[in-house]
């Protein structure tokens, strides 16, 4: 075998049994490396090589390592509960700043549970306990979970095409984990146990910085707006996959349809509301990450806006660039059009001005081929029932709009944040939602394959952690665009792209691990979803004509 490890060719000669990666590499002993990627597939580090394979070891910098460590932290910490409090039913729910926030359902959540849960993780890491994946076949595991009553990783079963059930176990503790594990739990170097509001976090480092701990940041009215959602839908009773399939399979799904889209209207109408109600309000600010739906929900609002008895004009942020000359550039020398001063602050801050002050403007105009503003006698002026909408990824950022005093602007952060679990113990990430949606968005409207969209998604989330999620508490207000039947929908498109995408592409780990979970949804027809949804701005074919 030919083995390529960071551009040198090792030969693996006369070898009898598998060579493990770890033993073939000279160990670990420092655990700096937590993974690795094995021709462009991400493999734990006892993977048995038994072909020519290129090589590249994962350590938490990297996103794929930070997703195996959260799941090694994770792991650690229930195995912890199950020892010291075994009758807990743990359940991990959002992710907040560098944190998962936790719930314990039938048990209050107390510093002394805390405590003792992690001196057991302190234990559990410092005796470096293996962690070894048992695979079973679909009978076996009939006849395991028979035995156990137990519902960890028992929705693999469901899943039909599903041949091997797996279980992770470290000593006599086992549960499943969606990806790969550490080998063992001496990998689990940095974490923080803390008690917070009704449940606790489990903290752990950033991938900019991975040997401290970063400060704590509350995220308060992020996780009011989680909160609000995972208690609507549990009173639905949908916040897992089994759930969400059990009401497909029992043809209840199009109530639940129903009722998730009368939570978007009524929530759109709250936000319509508390505008009118805050009288000074002349420029509404929307932002969030990319595929959040912003175009749509600025449509809806609109509406709500009318029925109250305003007008909403919008203003484009995207006609007000710098001239490309201006324009500034990143560390590798190329134009930098996500920062601020991309943005001729200037002329956008002396517009708002005038035409608050009811003063008529001429409007801009970007030609974004030849890098310049041109005025073509366009002009606008407000009246007095009107209000201007801006949309951008800098709105919750006040250095957009310094020139306008506080009480004339209302600030809206929307976001898809996922509510919906695969089980009790792995979440489903908001990103990953926003990342199917923008496959299919880019492939129906753009003409993109899911490879393209894959190889773009690092650079977006670069703009959005600078720009978007820093300012989200800046919010007046937040809107979760997402829809708990969702992902059931977008499936049938995204599958058949991510298909597409072999182990000779480097997004191929991406792709294969976004293809496993979306294959544990039942399938939702297309014709299920209201027109007016904000669904419909990745699929088309809705009322609002946003393509």
């Amino acid at each position: 075998m030919k083995i390529t490890y960071e551009g040198n060719i090792i030969k693996v000669e006369d070898v009898q049994e598998k060579v493990k990666i770890i033993d073939l590499l000279n160990g670990n002993k420092d655990k700096k490396y937590i993974a690795c990627m094995f021709n462009n597939e991400v493999k734990p580090l006892d993977y048995k090589i038994d072909k020519n394979a290129t090589i590249e070891l994962l350590d938490i910098s990297s996103k794929d390592g930070m997703r195996v460590y959260v799941r090694g932290v994770l792991y650690v910490m229930s195995k912890a509960f199950a020892e010291v409090y075994p009758e807990a039913l743990l359940t991990v729910n959002y992710q907040l700043a560098h944190a998962m926030f936790c719930e314990i359902d039938n048990m209050e959540v107390t510093e002394e549970i805390i405590d003792k849960v992690r001196k057991k993780m302190e234990e559990i890491i410092k005796n470096d306990i293996a962690i070894n994946k048992i695979s079973m076949t679909r009978e076996e595991a009939e006849e395991f979970y028979k035995k156990e009553k137990s519902l960890k990783g028992l929705l693999q079963l469901d899943q039909k095409m599903k041949k091997v059930v797996s279980l992770y176990y470290c000593e006599d503790y086992y549960n499943y984990f969606y990806g790969v594990m550490p080998i063992s739990t001496g990998y689990i170097n940095l974490y923080d146990l803390r008690k917070y509001k009704d449940g606790f976090l489990i903290r752990y480092p950033s991938k900019k910085n991975t040997n401290v701990m970063p400060k704590f940041e509350e995220n308060k009215k992020l996780l009011s707006t989680l909160k609000e959602y995972d208690s609507i839908h549990k009173t639905l009773n949908i916040n897992t996959i089994y759930k969400l399939n059990k009401s497909i399979e029992e043809d209840r799904i199009k109530e639940v349809i129903l009722m998730d889209e009368a939570l978007h209207e009524k929530k759109i109408a709250q936000i319509a509301d508390n505008i009118i109600k805050r009288k000074g309000t002349k420029v509404i600010l929307i932002a969030g990450p990319s595929s959040s739906g912003k175009t749509t929900f600025a449509r809806r609002l609109g509406i709500q806006l009318k029925l109250n008895g305003l007008k909403p004009v919008t203003l484009s942020v995207d006609n007000y660039f710098v001239e490309r000359e201006e324009n500034p550039k990143d560390e590798n020398g190329e134009y930098d059009f996500e920062c601020i001063e991309a943005i001729d602050l200037d002329l956008f801050n002396d517009h708002l001005t005038k035409l608050l002050n009811g003063e008529e403007v001429n409007m801009p105009k970007f030609d974004f081929k030849n890098g310049t503003k041109i005025f073509d006698g366009t002009k606008l002026k407000l009246a007095e029932d009107e209000v201007l909408v801006i949309e951008g990824i800098h709105c919750l950022n006040d250095k957009l709009t310094s020139s306008i005093p506080k009480e004339n602007k209302y600030k809206i952060y929307i976001s898809a944040l996922t509510v919906l679990n695969l089980d009790y113990y792995n979440r489903i990430s908001t990103t990953d939602t926003r990342l199917i949606r923008r496959i299919v968005r880019d492939y129906k409207f753009r003409g993109y394959e899911a490879v393209h969209t894959l190889s773009m998604w690092p650079s977006v989330n670069r703009g959005e952690e600078n720009y978007i999620f820093k300012y989200q508490e800046e919010a007046d207000t937040m809107f979760n665009s997402s829809l708990i039947y969702e992902l059931a929908v977008l499936k049938e498109y995204a599958i058949p792209l991510l298909e597409k995408i072999d182990d000779t592409k480097k997004e191929y780990a991406e792709s294969k691990r976004i293809l496993e979970f979306l294959k544990y949804f039942e399938s939702i027809p297309q014709e299920l979803v209201p027109k007016n949804s904000l669904l419909r701005e990745f699929l088309g074919d809705g009322d609002f004509d946003v393509h």
